[in-house]
This record gives structure tokens, C-alpha cells and sequence, in this order.
């Protein structure tokens, strides 16, 4: 069905087919990071990253066909297009990395309060307004984080700071993408691809095996399934209202507790699941308090692709 036949389908149907693409789409996002989490146990974050954004090719190929090279060399604001592609590149490589060590659920918390800091950082690099209600939930979602992180001068090691700086990096690059929005999202993807495939030659040297046909074909299916849930998401975000969607993303945390169980016999401890709680009512509380004051916009949506 094309968007054009999509729009002419009565409202509650937009609707329908925008929820239900965006929990196909989180689904997808969760077993790409399952599946990362897989091979990065036998082979370098660099050379995972640089198959996995030459399979994100496969689909963003017919994308650049239709749109052309012409919009990837003009583009608006060269700068900051350079820092959006440093940092989701860094979200990227730091979340591999960080999932090498640590069960799955426990780097989707940290993941998962990337809407808090957005919403922190908002006020100060989009000068928009955040009330006092919003505040204490920031403040209560940061609580929330250092529960997770379980800080002690033992738990403070460099995995769990990779998840943090990850997930930081993460929120900052969300916050570009709305300064940048007039961008087209293949233009935006395929920098970013080709940022991550420059970071995996870079990670890769002296550190590249062999491997079997299906585990090149598993990381080749990394690119072709993140790219495949991004568009899942942006499609959503244009059939149904983003404050709708929004909480959806918390299924994430949901799949990656389940799929760290399944497959990698990996219990999230208490403090990570009262931690993930605080975090996601805090999530949650802020996007009710942007459909209040009706500044929710499409952008406030993650759309990681992970």
C-alpha cells in the first residue's frame, strides 16, 4: 500500500497502521541489537559496524537512486551534519561495545532516559520552554539513571560508562536532527551509514577475521533490519500522532529483557529493573506533559538505528 492510498483510508486506520508499525518497528530495533550483541562476542565492534552499514546499503541503494547524489553535497548547515554523523556514529560504536560486557536490558536503560536528556537539553539548545512539572521529572528520570548505573568505585567501569556516554551521544544527535529537519531522511541516514562505515575501517584495522557464511550474512542482515526499522518509524510518525507513539518506544526495554533472557540467559539484577521503572515513568510523565502544553512534535520520537 503506498502512502498516497494510505492517506485516503479513514482516520482510525491511519492511526492503526501507524501503531502498529511502530511496534514492528521497536520489535525490529530490539533484534538488531540482539543480533549485535551476538556477534560482537566473536568479532571486533569495527568490523561488525562496517559490514553491518555496507547491508544498510541494500536498502538505502534505490532510496539514493530516486533521490539522487546531488542533496548528499548541499546540504544545509555543513557543521552540524558533521557533529550529528560523529555523535550517532559514537552512539553506535559505544553501544556495541558496551553490550560485549553487559546483558542487553541493562544498556537499553541506560538508552531508554535518552528522552529525558533531550528534554534537559531542549531548553538549552533549542530554547524551548520546559515547566517546572517537566523539571522534576528530568531530575527523577537522572535518579533513575544512577540507579542503573549502580555507582561504586567497583561498578564505575568502562562498560557501563560506554552504555552512559553512548546514550548521550544518542540524545545529542536527536536534538541535531531537529535542528536539522528540513534535511531529507535518506539524506541524514546515509551520512550517518557512511560515518559508521568509516568508524568500522577505522576500529577494524588489525582486528579482522574470517568468518562463516552466516555470520557474514548476520551482519550484512544488522544494516538491512536497522534501516528497515527506521523507516518503519518515520512512515508511523506521518499515519499517527507522535504523542501516540511515543511511550510505544519503551517496548525496546521490554524485547531487550526478553531476548536477554531467551538467548543469552542474561536476569536483569533488581536495581536495573527499579531503575528502568523510574526511568520510563519519567519518559512517559514528560511526553504527557508535551501533549499538555502541545509541543509534542514528530521529531521528540527516537528513531535510533542501533
Amino acid at each position: 500500500m503506498t502512502f498516497k492510498q494510505a492517506i485516503a483510508l479513514p482516520k482510525s486506520n491511519l492511526v492503526l497502521a501507524g501503531v502498529l508499525l511502530m511496534l514492528m518497528g521497536d520489535f525490529m530495533f530490539a533484534l538488531n541489537d540482539a543480533m549485535g550483541k551476538w556477534l560482537v562476542t566473536s568479532y571486533s565492534v569495527g568490523q561488525v559496524l562496517f559490514i553491518r552499514s555496507v547491508g544498510a546499503f541494500i536498502i538505502l541503494g534505490p532510496m539514493l537512486a530516486r533521490q539522487g547524489l546531488a542533496p548528499l553535497a548541499k546540504v544545509d548547515r555543513p557543521g552540524l551534519q558533521f557533529l550529528r554523523v560523529v555523535l550517532a556514529t559514537a552512539d553506535t560504536a559505544l553501544f556495541y561495545a558496551a553490550v560485549v560486557y553487559l546483558p542487553l536490558a541493562d544498556v537499553m536503560t541506560f538508552y531508554m532516559a535518552g528522552p529525558i536528556y533531550m528534554a534537559a537539553l531542549s531548553h538549552f539548545f533549542l530554547g524551548e520552554k520546559v515547566g517546572w512539572r517537566r523539571w522534576l521529572a528530568i531530575v527523577l528520570g537522572f535518579c533513575g539513571v544512577v540507579i542503573a548505573l549502580k555507582p561504586s568505585a567497583a561498578s564505575l567501569a568502562w562498560p557501563s560508562l560506554f552504555a552512559l556516554v553512548g546514550s548521550l551521544s544518542f540524545a545529542i544527535s536527536l536534538i541535531l536532527s531537529r535542528k536539522l529537519r528540513t534535511t531529507s531522511d535518506t539524506t541524514l541516514v546515509t551520512w550517518q551509514t557512511i560515518g559508521a562505515l568509516a568508524m568500522g575501517v577505522i576500529l577494524a584495522v588489525g582486528d579482522w577475521q574470517s568468518a562463516s557464511a552466516l555470520d557474514w550474512s548476520a551482519m550484512l542482515l544488522l544494516g538491512i533490519v536497522s534501516c528497515a526499522a527506521h523507516l518503519m518509524i518515520t512512515r508511523a510518525l506521518k499515519l499517527a500522532p507522535a504523542s501516540l507513539l511515543a511511550p510505544l518506544q519503551y517496548t525496546l526495554l521490554l524485547w531487550a529483557v526478553v531476548f536477554g533472557v531467551v538467548f543469552f540467559n542474561d536476569f536483569p539484577d533488581t536495581q536495573i529493573l527499579v531503575g528502568s521503572a523510574i526511568i520510563v515513568f519519567a519518559g512517559l510523565f514528560i511526553f504527557h506533559r508535551q501533549k499538555v502544553v502541545d509541543k509534542t512534535e514528530p521529531e521528540t520520537v527516537s528513531t535510533s538505528v542501533h
